[in-house]
């Protein structure tokens, strides 16, 4: 059987390539990262960068995200309403950095699950 891939791979292609297609079509449309509009090439190729970072980011925060939550499926500008586009104060100590959320903040208990849940220590 030397070139043949086994069944339940060549079933699984079609799949992967509609989430690969899906995930470039989030890529564009969620962080705009098809505004290539620097004079330079170089300028162009790191400002995709830049979306490309961004990207993971977003979708590393969503993965984090409880499957049960409302925003475990959201799309990644309603992640940045709830979760990037809120006031907050920020102070800084020797061992630790302190986000104090303003007591309006809905998503207050998942914020604190995602900062945990993400910190280098776990």
């Amino acid at each position: 059987m030397g070139g043949r891939h086994a069944p339940e791979r060549v079933v699984a292609l079609p799949g992967m390539r509609s989430q690969a297609e899906n995930l470039i079509k989030l890529h564009k449309a969620q962080l705009a990262s098809d505004r290539t509009s620097c004079h330079s090439a170089t300028a162009n190729q790191v400002r995709l960068m830049l979306h490309t970072a961004a990207f993971w980011l977003m979708h590393t925060v969503r993965a984090a995200i409880p499957e049960g939550h409302a925003l475990a499926k959201a799309e990644f500008n309603t992640l940045r309403l709830y979760l990037l586009k809120i006031a907050a104060r920020v102070v800084e100590y020797a061992t630790r950095i302190r986000v104090h959320l303003p007591t309006s903040c809905v998503e207050k208990t998942l914020f604190r699950q995602l900062a945990l849940g993400l910190s280098p220590s776990g």
